[in-house]
């Protein structure tokens, strides 16, 4: 036998070896990282699917489908705009002058009315409370003065389509149309009938932050969601079913190692296959209805 001949082979070997190791070999860690994402990506489907099926018929869909829910802006400027930069800007920065008596009495009840048939009686807020949703600010700078209030009407867009509602028109100094704030109170959100999902569960499910539009065709939706420093951002996807849009969030590209613990929010556009139209709008981590508009901001619907 030559032993010469096993020393080249054993060289090759090692040589192809230490290749593998610095660039990966068939199964090696890239094909692993596709079949964990693949594995991930079926994970939050699936809980979406979950969701969607634990909200179909339930008792929770149906006090959503006679309740009044807002899905826009709950404050509307002016029609004919801002005239001019420092009015837009007093009104972001909700520096407000109120040069008239606001009513005290209480304000009762009212009717939303949908445009697609159907009333529905609900609490009213105050002339004050309306007032101080949009009129906070205390800086420095340009103002807004108001100089009259008074019960008007107003149309929104809901969960049940377009409705007229009772809403305060403030007379803003300068300006021929009112500043106007919706008045009727939303209903109570029902109950959910699924848990939320649990920490590190479903995929890496994220929670969505809030509906931020609906567009005209009622097929595309923007949607604001959070992530991290580190990644190349959210993704948003949707299960659609014939009672329900769920949506289910989650991030790319997440890089290991050191990072700020930044949590940052950005727009998502979202297309869906059919329009929104009366389906309930669903996240997939909550197992609730996406809340429209910023809880703290200057014009939430609801929460």
């Amino acid at each position: 036998m030559d032993v010469r001949a096993k020393h080249p082979v054993g060289l090759l070997l090692a040589l192809l070896l230490g290749a593998c190791l610095l660039t990966g070999c068939g199964g090696g860690p890239h094909a692993g990282d596709g079949h964990a994402r693949s594995l991930q990506q079926r994970q939050q489907e699936g809980r979406a699917r979950q969701v969607a099926d634990a909200w179909r018929g339930s008792a929770s869909a149906a006090a959503w489908s006679e309740g009044y829910y807002p899905m826009a802006d709950a404050v509307r400027i002016p029609r004919s705009g801002w005239r001019g930069k420092a009015d837009e800007q007093a009104y972001e920065r909700e520096n407000f002058t109120l040069r008239t008596d606001l009513p005290t009495a209480s304000a009762g009840h009212g009717k939303v009315v949908w445009k697609s048939g159907g009333t529905l009686s609900r609490p009213l807020w105050g002339a004050r409370k309306a007032y101080r949703s949009f009129a906070r600010g205390d800086s420095e700078g340009p103002r807004l003065t108001v100089t009259g209030v008074r019960l008007g009407e107003t149309t929104i867009t809901t969960s049940r389509g377009t409705a007229t509602v009772p809403a305060w028109l403030f007379t803003l100094e300068g300006y021929d149309t009112p500043l106007e704030r919706v008045a009727a109170v939303p209903s109570k959100l029902p109950a959910p009938p699924i848990t939320q999902a649990g920490p590190g569960s479903a995929g890496g499910l994220e929670r969505l932050a809030r509906l931020a539009g609906i567009a005209g065709n009622g097929r595309s939706l923007t949607v604001r969601a959070t992530h991290g420093a580190c990644d190349d951002g959210p993704v948003v996807k949707a299960v659609e079913t014939d009672e329900s849009v769920v949506l289910y969030a989650s991030v790319a590209g997440a890089r290991s190692g050191p990072c700020t613990a930044a949590l940052l929010e950005e727009s998502v556009g979202v297309e869906l296959r059919e329009p929104l139209a009366g389906r309930i709008l669903l996240d997939a981590f909550t197992g609730r209805p996406v809340p429209y508009g910023e809880s703290d901001g200057p014009s939430p619907s609801w929460t």
